[in-house]
């Protein structure tokens, strides 16, 4: 079953490059195209489709309101593409349920994979949007709660804590298993319970949480 996508960017060259390429896969079928973020929300609305590649900035209602607004009323999954690493919007444009931030300027390839990879339920971000991440939440302050982080965190056990913590630091489903010597199998049921759990969309989500909650520091 073909990956069905919305492309949603206001200059006209960039939102049919990226189409022609994502067309052209066997496995994609790009459904619309939206040249803001109100158009985006409408085509999402009308041809229900898997994932939204939508641009942060944006006319009549930008990239986070639109992301904010579909992940609130649908399941459509959103990856955010932007033309600077440093952008402002990253950290806000997360909290409104983007799974995935690309730059602009990603390879014909990498692009591809990334839709692969947020439609098929994971996140994905650039490195260097990670970093922006982290030091978004050093900027803001992020600092541990007063109340424990496990009074905060909806009731996880000890070891879905413990895989939330490494989660957050950036490590993949087998280097969290090597670190708490259990297989990727047991890693993988307890990042569903944390998800199921702390009602998050995905990875990137989860990452979030964990600074919100103090769990992690930045920094750290």
């Amino acid at each position: 079953m073909s990956v069905r996508v919305v492309v949603a960017d206001d200059q006209e060259l960039v939102r049919a490059g990226f189409s022609m390429i994502l067309d052209a896969q066997p496995d994609i079928d790009v459904v619309a195209e939206a040249g803001n973020g109100a158009e985006a929300l409408e085509a999402v609305r009308e041809h229900r489709p898997d994932l939204l590649l939508l641009d942060i900035r944006m006319p009549v209602m930008d990239g986070i309101e639109a992301a904010g607004l579909v992940c609130a009323q649908s399941d459509c999954r959103v990856l955010m593409l932007t033309t600077f690493d440093g952008d402002d919007y990253v950290y806000d444009a997360l909290r409104a349920g983007a799974s995935g931030f690309l730059l602009k300027d990603v390879r014909r390839d990498d692009l591809v994979h990334a839709v692969r990879v947020v439609a098929a339920g994971e996140s994905l971000l650039a490195p260097s949007i990670t970093t922006k991440l982290i030091a978004e939440f050093t900027s803001r302050g992020a600092a541990r709660p007063a109340a424990p982080p496990s009074d905060r965190l909806g009731g996880l056990t000890t070891r879905e804590e413990e895989t939330l913590g490494l989660l957050a630091r950036g490590l993949s489903n087998a280097e969290i298993a090597q670190a708490m010597v259990v297989s990727e199998h047991t890693v993988k049921t307890h990042v569903s319970n944390v998800l199921t759990k702390l009602g998050l969309r995905d990875r990137v989500q989860a990452v979030i949480a964990a600074y919100e909650s103090g769990l992690i520091v930045p920094g750290q």
